[in-house]
């Protein structure tokens, strides 16, 4: 278990953390330099003029629950994108180390890279099928210190092969990390790595309520990690960084009649999506619709500017790749409601 310790900035593993004020919510602060009243119109249950629990044992142990692990292997952040940037400044020396991802694929993990000075390898996706290099990667990932893979991919849409995957994580076990982004991960009917994390010491696993339970807003991220990990990165997070209203926003959104609902709406998009899939290949202007195990479509036109008028022309936007390595006349479009859908096929079908 020492090992995954071994892997980060040594002054990150010495560094004395911020001390945050002490919880107890038996006792009436004065500890904090806090309000002591409430602003008018305050309507959440724990009080805005009170700063939050630093790692919220509730939403914690709610995300354990959810993601089938136990609660000492969750840390919560502001969308997956706060564990990105955690990750990579705990583990990357500016100048020195290297991280490896495998285009195309979510850039966040680049940008966060290249923020903290590390280097940045790229071992694309196979085309035609956007499938893993994993020979590439591990090669790659030699004397890198992370490796970011996203399954199912954004923009691709894919998932990566399960057994490709576990075996980078197994065959980098004692050198790298491995973290595996799984935010589309419930529109594929398949299930997450997370179930692994006690026999793979080196793998993290990222997960988000931004999709599939509809609050991209609320911000709230998950990674699913070894528990010495964990506190690891407890140690760099920002203070009391999750909202207040966001906590109790989170609880109250997935408790068991809100995850009924998630579900039932998961069912309806998946059909929607098949159906998307099947209008777009009818129409004269999409030249492929590739495989989608998330809540998107990755299609290539044969005019991506003539297809994003089209769009616009009956108010929806589509996210254009067309400028990206081996994405030229590529959008991504996400799967919306039946009407949206419907609207989005008859413009398509004129464009």
């Amino acid at each position: 278990m020492s090992g995954i310790l071994e892997l980060a900035r040594p002054d990150i593993r010495e560094l004395q953390p911020y001390q945050h004020a002490a919880w107890d919510p038996s006792l009436e602060r004065l500890h904090a330099n806090e309000m002591p009243w409430r602003a008018s119109g305050d309507g959440s249950e724990a009080g805005l003029n009170r700063y939050p629990e630093p790692q919220p044992q509730a939403l914690v142990a709610r995300l354990a629950e959810l993601y089938g692990v136990p609660a000492s292997h969750v840390l919560v952040g502001r969308g997956s994108d706060e564990a990105i940037d955690l990750l990579v400044r705990a583990f990357c020396r500016a100048g020195v180390d290297k991280v490896v991802t495998c285009p195309p694929t979510f850039g966040y993990y680049k940008v966060a890279a290249r923020i903290q000075g590390a280097a940045v390898v790229e071992v694309p996706l196979r085309q035609p099928d956007f499938g893993l290099d994993a020979d590439g990667v591990l090669a790659a990932a030699a004397d890198a210190k992370i490796v970011f893979l996203c399954s199912p991919n954004n923009p691709t849409g894919n998932l990566l092969d399960r057994d490709a995957v576990v075996g980078i994580v197994r065959a980098l076990e004692r050198t790298a990390l491995v973290c595996v982004d799984e935010a589309y991960i419930e529109f594929s009917r398949e299930r997450g790595l997370a179930g692994l994390l006690t026999s793979l010491p080196n793998l993290v696993v990222l997960r988000t309520l931004s999709k599939a339970h509809a609050l991209a807003g609320a911000r709230c991220g998950t990674l699913l990690a070894q528990p010495v990990l964990v506190e690891l990165l407890k140690r760099i997070i920002p203070p009391y960084a999750i909202p207040t209203m966001t906590i109790e926003d989170v609880l109250r959104l997935t408790s068991a009649p809100a995850r009924t609902e998630t579900a039932a709406r998961i069912d309806v998009l998946l059909g929607e999506r098949e159906r998307l899939r099947l209008g777009l290949e009818q129409c004269a202007a999409i030249e492929q619709v590739h495989r989608s195990d998330a809540n998107f479509l990755l299609v290539r036109c044969r005019d991506a500017a003539r297809v994003l008028a089209a769009g616009r022309g009956t108010g929806l936007l589509f996210r254009d790749f067309s400028a990206y390595p081996r994405l030229d006349r590529c959008l991504r479009i996400s799967v919306g409601t039946p009407g949206q859908n419907e609207r989005l096929l008859a413009a398509v079908a004129r464009s």
